[in-house]
């Protein structure tokens, strides 16, 4: 039986025949009430614009709810999930059509607001749920992106302020459901052997790499308004920085563990327009292979604008101004088009200051702490050890302390992040949700960089489809002596 209470709750989610919903949302519900985590009593709303039959639109989220559980979907809670579902045609920027949601919603329960849909309704969504007495006991949820910058972002979150508070509203940021991502909390602060040396005097530098093997998948009306910056680095990758350097929490509450993130994102050093040549590079891919075949490059794609001057690659170097990490930069890249797709972290621990082996195996003598977040989740640790064989003498080889989760947790399911997000939701979690003020934060630093790249009007530099990005990125890191770690 689950060890996890959570009360019934009326489901809303707006924007329910979007892709997001479909692809990731429905089956991430329906994975909860396969595992026993929704309440009997727990109902779903599909809310959507699209008009015609109930039964017509809830046939074509059945039919997408097969298609993305695919051979893992179990009839009987199949149909049980579907018995939860109601479908309810909703103009989202029209009050009267939210009397028949109200309707729908028992005051016995608390109502979860889902807003799968462009962040520029946001605010009139939250205005008709308080105009029909549905703000009280409601939880908002809002997708990314929030805005396009630190203005932007700022009149949505006051927006939706105007309605509902901030102990009720929840940022996702999926990466923070990722199980690997929560781990990064027990690995650093349940064991000494590394918190002890999680700073500057035993860290060399640190590597986040997101890494995208597709390209923009039909997106292209969004992705050349944002870019890979707005896309990626604001939210995603700024995320994972901040769990990697934080100072530790007092405690795991959602306030604590958030403060101490801001604290980051405030002492991150401002990179001048001098340094946006040394250490920002933004690339956008031509032509080349992707999985051995031809695609095309990004202006070559389905109703490209030719002229286009939007990143699909940044890779940047960011220094912490605080005692911790003084002197230990962070490199991070994402990029799309790249040859594989790959989410990991890299902590590169710094030599032995006494050097006792042989001379031309120097180089070697390096600690690795490696957490990948996908395709497979896990923690490895490189570590040196002898070579084995009596003619070896005291050759050195690097290998690896390894968990796999998929092979030590072999009879459990490794839950998708929305499935962890969505659970939080309900139980009225906030520590894996991203605080206002953390946003503004991330927007303000990314901003001067956005504001640098277009007073310098560089365009971004080419890299060919299935490579590790422009010949420049390599240069960012080999600039510090240092190199991109598995690189091929």
């Amino acid at each position: 039986m689950p060890s996890i209470t959570v009360e019934p709750c009326t489901f809303a989610l707006f924007g329910a025949l979007g892709d997001l919903a479909l692809r990731k949302l429905f089956p991430a519900l329906y994975q909860l009430d396969g595992a026993g985590l929704l309440h009997d009593d727990t109902r779903i709303l599909a809310l959507a614009r699209e008009a015609g039959s109930e039964q017509q639109h809830l046939s074509f989220i059945e039919k997408e709810l097969r298609k993305y559980v695919g051979q893992e979907l179990d009839e009987a809670v199949a149909q049980r999930f579907l018995a939860r579902l109601t479908y309810l045609h909703v103009d989202f920027l029209k009050t009267d059509d939210y009397v028949a949601l109200a309707e729908q919603v028992s005051a016995e329960q608390s109502l979860i607001a889902y807003f799968a849909t462009p962040a520029a309704v946001y605010g009139a969504i939250c205005e008709n749920l308080s105009k029909v007495g549905l703000a009280e006991n409601t939880r908002v949820v809002l997708e990314k992106p929030i805005g396009s910058d630190l203005e932007s972002s700022r009149k949505v979150n006051d927006a939706v302020a105007q309605f509902f508070p901030e102990n009720r509203t929840y940022r996702i940021d999926h990466y923070l459901g990722k199980e690997t991502v929560q781990n990064l909390i027990a690995l650093r602060f349940a064991n000494s052997l590394f918190e002890t040396q999680w700073n500057q005097n035993y860290i060399s530098h640190v590597e986040i790499t997101v890494a995208e093997q597709v390209g923009i998948e039909g997106r292209w009306g969004y992705f050349d308004k944002a870019g890979q910056l707005r896309d990626m680095i604001q939210n995603h990758l700024l995320q994972l920085l901040c769990l990697i350097a934080m100072d530790p929490p007092a405690d795991l509450s959602a306030d604590s563990i958030r403060d101490e993130k801001v604290k980051v994102l405030k002492a991150l050093a401002p990179i001048s327009p001098e340094g946006l040549t040394t250490q920002v590079v933004r690339g956008q891919y031509i032509a080349g292979y992707s999985a051995g075949k031809p695609v095309p490059g990004y202006l070559d794609e389905e109703n490209s604008n030719t002229q286009s001057d939007t990143e699909t690659f940044v890779a940047l170097r960011a220094d912490i101004r605080n005692w911790r990490w003084a002197g230990v930069p962070f490199y991070l890249r994402t990029g799309k088009r790249m040859p594989q797709k790959l989410s990991q972290i890299v902590i590169h621990f710094k030599e032995p200051s006494h050097y006792i082996f042989a001379p031309e195996q120097r180089l070697q003598i390096s600690n690795k702490l490696i957490i990948r977040l996908q395709p497979d989740e896990g923690i490895s640790l490189r570590v040196m050890t002898k070579e084995q064989g009596l003619d070896k003498g005291m050759q050195l080889r690097s290998g690896p302390l390894q968990l796999n989760f998929s092979d030590t947790y072999r009879s459990a399911r490794i839950p998708d992040a929305y499935e962890r997000l969505l659970l939080e939701v309900m139980r009225g979690n906030q520590n894996l949700f991203v605080r206002k003020d953390e946003i503004e934060a991330a927007w303000k630093w990314c901003d001067q960089l956005i504001a640098g790249w277009k007073k310098s009007g560089d365009a971004p530099k080419p890299y060919a489809a299935g490579s590790w990005g422009p010949m420049s990125s390599i240069a960012l890191i080999t600039r510090d002596g240092r190199s991109w770690y598995g690189d091929i």
